[in-house]
């Protein structure tokens, strides 16, 4: 029994789907994984962190720390720059957040009383 023309077009239009599926899953595998600060974590005079690092869309940081002494704060390059958490500012503080990197400028601090202020934030673009 032959298939119409019905069957070909909806074969090839799963094929495309399944072709763009890999292609975002090959994306993802691609992504790389980084423990901010290494070794010792979160802390303190995180800003040159970032130097000499590539860092992709996609690819997740890893923070690690005293949940009871830091936390995270995701926010916008006025507020990294003013050390000011803006209404609104998504804020981690599990003290082992994974977080996944948008394409071009993500900002980070630590908004307790004169952490930012002592450089404990980082600046990563990712292309």
């Amino acid at each position: 029994m032959s298939q119409g023309r019905g069957s070909a077009s909806r074969t090839a239009a799963a094929a495309a789907l399944m072709l763009i599926y890999l292609l975002a899953q090959a994306e993802y595998a691609r992504a790389a994984t980084y423990t901010v600060g290494g070794s010792s974590g979160w802390t303190f005079n995180m800003a040159s962190w970032p130097q000499g690092k590539t860092f992709r869309a996609g690819d997740t940081l890893i923070f690690k720390y005293d949940r009871t002494l830091h936390n995270v704060v995701a926010l916008d390059k006025g507020s990294y720059d003013s050390c000011r958490t803006p209404v609104g500012a998504k804020v981690y503080n599990s003290g082992n957040d994974r977080i996944r990197l948008a394409k071009g400028p993500n900002y980070f601090i630590c908004n307790f009383p004169g952490h930012c202020e002592s450089a404990m934030k980082i600046a990563v673009n990712a292309a």
